[in-house]
């Protein structure tokens, strides 16, 4: 019976795998892979003791400073369940191992949030993609919707700036949770960013309207949209309290 399963290969993961082991804890770390979700990350610029690192680059030095220790690791495996025995927990994983131990730490970190919505399944790999840092060529010369402005939105609409014709950012409210630094590596890229809610190249407004009001028809257009989206929301849950849900 191992003394600690650690579910996750991520920085949390990867940090409690080394402690783990300096403590002389029996371990095992059960992940997919190293690295979490900054592996896809050209550039990551807020990893204490790194100026400037690659996803990929991350996740191999994770990876490294773990196989370091003397713990176990079950890489390319998933844990499915967890079963309450006596002293402990059975571990069941997805190639069909379990695993004994007396404690399990969960490091599982998060996936990319989907929306939800009608074709958003039926068009994935087909224009709506999760990835700016993989998939942005596909966009060349092409208008694109991010939808999010924290960090990984402002970074996938940054990504795009090489290679889209335009881009609009959708948000939930006026303000952008993301880094100042991204917002400013976007406008050094020609592209302007304002309150209502569309980031686009002034360049690209040829049709004799004024870049101001242009931006403003754009904002006008959003908040109706989104306004429209609100009603048909209260209308659903109204409807759902009718028939008692």
């Amino acid at each position: 019976m191992y003394d600690l399963v650690i579910i996750g290969g991520g920085p949390a993961g990867a940090a409690a795998g080394v402690y783990a082991a300096r403590k002389k804890i029996k371990t095992v770390l059960i992940t997919e892979n190293f690295g979490g979700q900054s592996v896809v990350s050209i550039e990551v610029q807020n990893w204490i003791g790194e100026k400037s690192i690659s996803g990929l680059e991350l996740a191999r030095k994770l990876e490294e400073h773990v196989r370091t220790h003397k713990i176990d690791i079950e890489e390319s495996d998933m844990v499915e369940r967890v079963e309450k025995i006596s002293g402990g927990f059975k571990v069941f994983s997805k190639n069909g191992k379990q695993f004994e131990t007396k404690s399990i730490l969960a490091a599982s970190g998060s996936r990319r949030k989907k929306l939800g919505v009608p074709g958003e399944k039926e068009f994935g790999g087909k224009g709506v993609a999760y990835c700016a840092t993989c998939d942005a060529p596909l966009f060349t010369g092409k208008t694109v919707a991010v939808i999010g402005a924290g960090n990984v939105g402002l970074e996938a609409a940054r990504d795009l700036t090489s290679y889209a014709k335009k881009i609009y950012l959708l948000v939930r409210s006026e303000k952008i949770r993301g880094d100042i630094v991204t917002l400013e590596e976007i406008s050094k890229n020609g592209y302007v960013l304002t309150p209502g809610r569309y980031v686009g190249i002034p360049e690209e407004i040829d049709d004799g309207i004024p870049f101001e009001i242009k931006m403003k028809q754009y904002s006008d257009d959003l908040n109706k949209y989104f306004e429209e989206g609100k009603k048909l929301e209260d209308e659903i849950k109204n409807n759902l309290k009718k028939i008692n849900l």
